[in-house]
């Protein structure tokens, strides 16, 4: 099983995705793969990581890998991608094509993946070339992401509704 949870930032679409994980994992315990590049050293970011670590505290065993989900993903586990929007900014460098690729290996792997994405289309076209193409490289992805997930949820304000 596929599924994606998408929203704005805070919006609560990790928590749900972390449980939505346990609960196909069943009594086995799922992987957390975490996408975040720490590279930056950004304090503020540190606290968001330290924040999504105690929420899950040790029901996950946890895989870090920013640039390549196909590598890591394996056949007959539970997966939740942690995120989807980080994965793209670690790949700005790569073609679209090169990042379309990797989810259509993922939606031949026989897994449960939870996908997280941030909602980053609704404002307005960026002025900066770099974050238009992150922008459009979120879009794009998410499309792809809906249409191979057997369910997607937007998540506001902690409620996620199912659209598919």
């Amino acid at each position: 099983m596929k599924i994606l949870y998408f929203g704005g930032q805070k919006s609560g679409k990790s928590k749900l995705a972390e449980l939505k994980a346990l609960e196909l994992a069943k009594n086995d315990k799922p992987f957390y793969i975490a996408t975040y590049n720490d590279s930056f050293k950004d304090d503020e970011m540190a606290l968001r990581i330290n924040t999504h670590q105690n929420q899950r505290t040790n029901k996950f065993n946890t895989i870090e890998e920013q640039l390549d989900l196909p590598k890591v993903i394996k056949a007959n586990e539970t997966y939740l991608v942690d995120c989807i929007s980080m994965w793209i900014l670690n790949n700005l460098e790569s073609s679209e094509d090169k990042l379309l690729e990797q989810i259509e290996q993922l939606s031949h792997t026989n897994a449960n993946i939870v996908f997280v994405l941030n909602d980053v289309n609704s404002g307005v076209i960026p002025l900066d070339k770099e974050s238009r193409k992150f922008v459009d490289l979120t879009g794009v992805a998410g499309q792809m992401l809906a249409s191979i997930c057997d369910e997607v949820y937007e998540v506001k304000l902690g409620i996620g509704v199912r659209i598919k």
